[in-house]
This record gives structure tokens, sequence and C-alpha cells, in this order.
């Protein structure tokens, strides 16, 4: 597609304050209530995460400009935002409003797993037994494993499920072993990844975004789709309405590319585990067309994807976040966040194919 530029394509009005620049705009209206929003798309600077590094003052142009075009050319409830992690600046579109992570959130109960293993308290080596009661819903291939007397496997093996096939169950167990969702909220808390909120498990998450208490026969997830199944449609609505004007898994786009800029900073975990932790990203096999599918020779993308479920023509939670790798080095932090939408699956992946041909357009 073609970007528009930024003042032609919809008649900013700009503010300027040092070291943030503001730029006002219309967002397109989504299918539900709308949130009350700050300026939809803002430049940030901060200093480089390399010294040698030049600062600029803001991003590109052509690249501000096509986040703009972008953001306001997706007929539904989206964030986008950009972090250059060696120059220091940012650009993003409603980036601060939280919006439904669904399975980018396997990405913070990776970095809790390896945190612990960097403190000794946990190895990837370390056997665990998966039992048909630690089944999930949705999308678990490992359930066909999980026999009578379990599916005997690893950490490590567990964690490559969650990250390369983001298999909910083995997302699970990983979270209970390493203390729950009140462990990674405190590990968040003490990394300082603001903008980001962890909700109560797959199993608890997906039952109330349906209007559902989970009940414990439900492990595997039949009985689950049964229930939501014999639900009335206004009642799902309603309680998709209610997920969605406060996602209990909810992040920002900024928040998310935040913990990404930390993440390949170092920061987070020793050298090795952040190592670890992107060769799995890298290997993903989710979302091959939503921001891959913007990559050119010699660009490589880390990422997670997240999708939630589906109300008719509604869509909710669909996701990519990752870290971009020019070919010279440079790296990007990037997420692209659809809280809601009606589009076609095939617009949403340009959407994010598009964001990463923006960046690699402006760095070329």
């Amino acid at each position: 597609m073609s970007f528009t530029p930024l003042i032609r394509r919809a008649g900013l009005v700009a503010s300027v304050t040092a070291p943030v620049i503001a730029l006002a705009a219309c967002v397109p209206a989504g299918p539900h209530a709308p949130r009350p929003a700050p300026p939809p798309i803002t430049v940030q600077t901060a200093p480089p995460a390399r010294p040698s590094a030049p600062v600029r003052p803001q991003p590109p142009a052509q690249l501000l400009n096509a986040v703009q075009a972008l953001g306001a050319g997706f007929a539904g409830d989206v964030g986008i935002a950009v972090r250059d992690i060696d120059e220091g600046w940012s650009v993003a579109w409603a980036g601060d409003t939280p919006r439904p992570q669904q399975s980018v959130s396997k990405l913070w109960v990776a970095i809790a797993v390896m945190d612990a293993i960097d403190r000794g308290r946990m190895s990837l080596t370390d056997p665990v037994t998966v039992r048909r009661s630690d089944l999930t819903v949705f999308h678990q291939p490992i359930r066909a494993l999980v026999g009578p007397d379990g599916y005997r496997t690893t950490v490590g093996d567990l964690l490559r499920g969650a990250m390369t096939r983001s298999d909910n169950t083995c997302n699970d167990v990983l979270l209970w072993r390493v203390g729950g969702p009140e462990a990674i909220r405190r590990m968040l808390a003490a990394k300082r990844i603001a903008g980001v909120t962890f909700g109560p498990g797959e199993r608890e998450l997906q039952a109330r975004t349906a209007g559902l208490t989970w009940r414990p026969e439900w492990a595997g997830g039949w009985g689950f789709l049964q229930a939501r199944a014999a639900m009335t449609h206004a009642a799902r609505a309603r309680a998709l309405d209610r997920y969605l004007a406060a996602p209990i898994d909810g992040a920002s786009a900024n928040g998310v590319t935040l913990g990404l800029s930390l993440l390949a900073q170092g920061k987070l975990l020793s050298a090795r585990s952040t190592a670890s932790l992107l060769a799995l990203m890298r290997s993903s096999r989710t979302g091959p067309l939503r921001l891959k599918s913007g990559l050119r020779p010699g660009w490589t993308l880390a990422h997670k994807t997240g999708t939630g479920q589906d109300l008719g023509a509604l869509s909710t939670g669909y996701n990519d976040v990752g870290l971009l790798v020019a070919p010279n080095g440079h790296r990007y932090a990037v997420a692209v966040m659809i809280a809601s939408t009606r589009v076609a699956i095939g617009t949403r992946m340009r959407l994010m194919g598009n964001v990463t041909r923006a960046i690699v357009a402006a760095a070329d």
C-alpha cells in the first residue's frame, strides 16, 4: 500500500513538548464501546542502548507517516508501536491503550522461567509429568501425547512448545511451576516492564472472556466448548464487551515493546538465557504471514503471536510482537495489537506485514 503523508492524511494539528511530540488525529471507531484515548500517534526519544550510536531527535518521517497511515486506515481497534533499541526513539499509534494480549503473554511466562533458571531454581532438563487434569483449551498439541498415566517431558520441551507452537497447556504447566500469575506480576514489576499486566492463566482467562466460570472437569477443552456453544449470542456478546473494555490480560503496545527492548538489551536475563529465548522466538511456527510476511533478505524476526476468541464476524486479540533485526545488526522492537475488528484475516495479516515493511523501508 502507499503511505499518504501525515498531515494530508488526517488534517493533523501538532504540538511539540520535548522530549515528546504528540500528533492528534481521529481513530476509527471499533465495534465496541470506545475508550477515551490520548493522541493516537506519539513520538519519544531516549538515550540509545549503544552509546556510540547516533541519536535522532525523532524517527524517520517516512516511518512516522507510515505508522500514522496504517493506524488510521485500519478498520478496528489497533495499537502499533515501534521502538528503536539502538538509537533510543519510539513511535506509536494509540500505543498506551491496554489491549488483550492472549498468547503474547506467553512471552512473560518464558522470561520468568528463564529468570528462575538464571537463579538456579529451575533447569531446562528438570522432568515434568503433564497429566490430563493439566490440559487447557483451544490450541494444545501436547494433548495428543497425554495418556492415562500422563506424559513425561522436561521444562525445556514445555518451553519450546509454548514459544514455538503457542501450546496453551505447555504454557500453563510452566506458569504454575514458576509460582502462578502472581509470580509473573511480581516479575513484571521488579523488572520495570510498565504497561503490561498478566491474567489468571489460560483456562480462567478463556472462560471469563466467554462469560463462564472454569470447571476442572473441562480440562482438555471439550466441556468448555460445549458450555460456550449453549450460551446465547447476546450473553456471549456482553461478556466479550466486558473483556474488551477492561482486558484482564491487557497490555499496551508501548509496554510490550518496552519489555522486548529490555530483553534485547540483556536487562532481564543472563546473556545465555537471552540468546536461548530469542532463538526459540526466531523459530516460532505461528503467524508466518503476520509481521514476518514483511521481512526482506537479511532481516530476522524473533516474535510471539496471540489470537483471541471470535464471535460471529468479530475477532479479538489478534496480535504479533517481536524483535526485528536488520542485516547490519540494528534492532527494533515492534508490536501490532488488534483488540477487535471485523475485517478478514488477510487484511489483518497485511497490516502487520506492512508495519514490518515500513520499518525496513525507513531503515534503507
